[in-house]
């Protein structure tokens, strides 16, 4: 009796532990059904709101992903400034290439005598103007090819570009003058220029022809 009594003894433990994992049993059972009647109670209370409904018909239209975003603008301004710094050589000799009598002139290889000398009496109306007056070199040549760009996207024909006579240069020498002459001398769209007439500018200015757009 001894034996058998201390068997039961050791019993009781695991009878009471599979007591409690029952409970929980029942209890995480119970608690599964309530969540469960919840949700058909929301579901049948949104479909009496609603009301009668019908699925949609398959439209069989693609649905397209939307378009990679537009890279920043800083980026195309940096291209494009290295271009406009590739694009005009300050090496560039244009002295042989001018027409020099009373007045400077160029007109490029194809261009008549005749079209310097109607740019000269104002017969293509000035329709923009840059004035490099203050720029250093650099600055100076990328605000023109930037300007001319501009210029021929726009459709003007006649253009003012200041340059200055060079008064405030070191010896009183036009040194952003002659680059102005090798810049202009380089883009093609320039097809001939003139120095401006004393109320225009003088020898401080370049009436400037450009081909139509």
């Amino acid at each position: 009796m001894g034996v058998k009594a201390r068997s039961l003894q050791d019993l009781q433990p695991i009878r009471q532990h599979l007591a409690e994992a029952r409970a929980r049993a029942a209890q995480e059972a119970a608690a599964r059904a309530a969540a469960a009647r919840q949700v058909r109670a929301g579901q049948s209370l949104f479909a009496r709101a609603v009301g009668p409904v019908q699925p949609l018909r398959a439209h069989g239209r693609v649905v397209h992903a939307p378009a990679a975003p537009l890279p920043l603008p800083r980026h195309r301004q940096r291209d494009e400034q290295a271009v406009l710094r590739e694009a005009l050589s300050d090496e560039f000799d244009a002295s042989t290439l001018l027409q020099v009598d009373e007045h400077l002139s160029f007109r490029r290889p194809g261009i008549g005598p005749d079209v310097a000398a109607r740019l000269r009496r104002g017969h293509w109306a000035v329709q923009g103007q840059i004035d490099l007056h203050g720029l250093r070199r650099d600055e100076a040549r990328e605000a023109l090819a930037a300007f001319l760009r501009d210029a021929r996207r726009a459709g003007l024909r006649c253009v003012r570009v200041v340059h200055g006579k060079g008064l405030g240069s070191p010896g009183r020498a036009p040194v952003l003058k002659g680059k102005v002459h090798g810049w202009l001398v380089q883009k093609q769209e320039v097809l001939a220029f003139v120095q401006a007439k004393p109320l225009e500018g003088g020898a401080g200015a370049l009436l400037v022809l450009l081909a139509a757009g």
